[in-house]
């Protein structure tokens, strides 16, 4: 696996055994609610508190959610955005550790960055978690074009996802068995139909018709558009140019099976 290298990274990847362990001191004054509830509010510097927090619990936390610097050079009150690329990743490598830490066996983190250290974060992150255990990559859209002062801008942002294990040779990490889904509402369900075909119906039950375009929002049986969107391609590419009159949308809406397009 490839990994990355920087000016202090012999020292960096050790750093978080030497953090020391803190005691943390409450403060009634500032507390409210019931303080039974196990919900804690910490000020200081992040590193430390979680190296505080970590004999407490180890293992025992479901998601992890962490906005770090984007390092995009901008001011800030409270934290510097502007560092240079190697100490960002002296910053970042110890804290995934600890956090990584405190996961539990079916636990996530989810770190959101903008493309400035998202790729970096990638390969770091890839180091520390396994590979294997990296989810995705989320794209959270943020703004619908670019900038005035751009003619091309990033419309979307990162969101990195990690899980804490993978079992054998699963599709899916032990943090992804664990996800809840929201419920179908019946406006979702309205959207799926049995169709007649001249073979009968599908056997794997009711599917939504949809272009193969990339606004797809994918259906039970996506498999199929990805089917026939190569199908139509190989077809174009025998065929030749101009010899097929229709649009791939067109060709989806009227043609379901692969069994169509290659006349068996």
């Amino acid at each position: 696996m490839p990994t990355l290298n920087w000016l202090t990274r012999d020292t960096d990847i050790h750093a978080a055994a030497h953090v020391p362990y803190r005691l943390l001191e409450e403060v009634p004054d500032l507390s409210i609610g019931d303080p039974d509830a196990g919900n804690i509010l910490i000020q200081g510097d992040n590193l430390e508190a979680l190296k505080a927090l970590l004999p407490f619990y180890a293992g025992q936390v479901k998601c992890i959610y962490i906005d770090p610097p984007y390092n995009t050079h901008s001011a800030f009150e409270h934290y510097d955005d502007n560092l240079e690329h190697s100490k960002w990743l002296a910053t970042i490598w110890p804290r995934l550790e600890l956090l990584r830490e405190m996961l539990a066996g079916d636990g996530s983190l989810w770190v959101s960055l903008d493309d400035t250290q998202a790729h970096y974060l990638k390969v770091v992150g890839d180091e520390i978690f396994g590979r294997k255990n990296f989810i995705l990559d989320i794209a959270w859209q943020k703004r619908d074009g670019p900038p005035n002062d751009r003619k091309i801008g990033m419309g979307h942002e990162h969101i990195l996802v990690w899980a804490k294990y993978r079992e054998g040779d699963s599709k899916q990490t032990v943090a992804e068995k664990t996800f809840g889904l929201m419920p179908r509402t019946e406006k979702a369900n309205a959207q799926y139909d049995i169709f007649k075909e001249s073979d009968g119906p599908d056997p794997r039950g009711p599917f939504r018709k949809i272009d193969s375009t990339s606004n797809a929002k994918g259906g039970r049986n996506v498999e199929h558009l990805i089917q026939c969107v190569i199908l139509i391609q190989e077809r174009m590419f025998i065929l030749g140019k101009g010899e097929i009159g229709y649009t791939i949308k067109s060709i989806w809406k009227t043609f379901k099976r692969m069994d169509v397009f290659t006349g068996e």
